[in-house]
């Protein structure tokens, strides 16, 4: 049984995402959550899954010198790429709003990073999911904004609110990494760590 295998190693959450912890609560997962705060800056060279992978252990290394034994750290960055291009979290309503007029009519990648670290090893991996956005109105973009104000979110949108309800109309890949996490992938390299 999967419970029996994680008996006595302790989960650790570095992530203050609501939707992150509810997923590792659906999951059945016992874990804490720890918090440190960090820059998220990354080089500008880096493209595609190599800046969530980046931060994901940048977000590690701000716990190192704090793991005990049987203790599992995990971090995740998440990443909308467009036309060869990162759309981070949207300062304002204005970046909001522009961000969504470009993904409007669409396609796009969401890509998460989740890096599991010990006090031994460190294994990160990722997952791509390709959406695809209908026309989005004008109207449709700014009632979004306005009552949704998706600021927390990369690319300026929520695939679980609104927007993702009436406007995707087609996802590649896992729906719960749009939403934040790979949950299966979680699972799996989990099970992997503590055979």
């Amino acid at each position: 049984m999967w419970k029996d295998k994680l008996e006595g190693y302790t989960l650790i959450l570095a992530s203050g995402s609501p939707r992150r912890k509810q997923f590792f609560t659906d999951m059945g997962l016992d874990f804490e959550v720890r918090l440190k705060s960090i820059d998220e800056i990354y080089p500008q060279t880096l493209i595609g899954n190599e800046i969530p992978d980046y931060l994901s252990k940048l977000k590690a290394s701000a716990f190192e010198g704090t793991l005990s034994e049987k203790e599992i750290l995990i971090t995740s960055d998440t990443v909308v790429w467009y036309e060869g291009k990162s759309l981070a979290k949207p300062g304002n309503a204005k970046e909001a709003i522009t961000m969504l007029s470009t993904l409007s009519n669409d396609w796009h990648e969401v890509i998460t990073s989740v890096t599991f670290t010990t006090l031994s090893s460190q294994r990160t991996v990722s997952h791509t999911t390709r959406v695809k956005f209908k026309l989005l109105s004008q109207e449709e973009i700014v009632y979004y904004v306005a009552n949704f104000k998706p600021f927390d979110k990369a690319g300026a949108y929520g695939i679980q609110e609104w927007i993702g309800l009436i406007g995707i109309e087609e996802i590649k890949g896992s729906y719960t990494n749009v939403v934040g996490l790979p949950t299966q992938l979680v699972y799996k390299t989990l099970m992997e760590m503590v055979e």
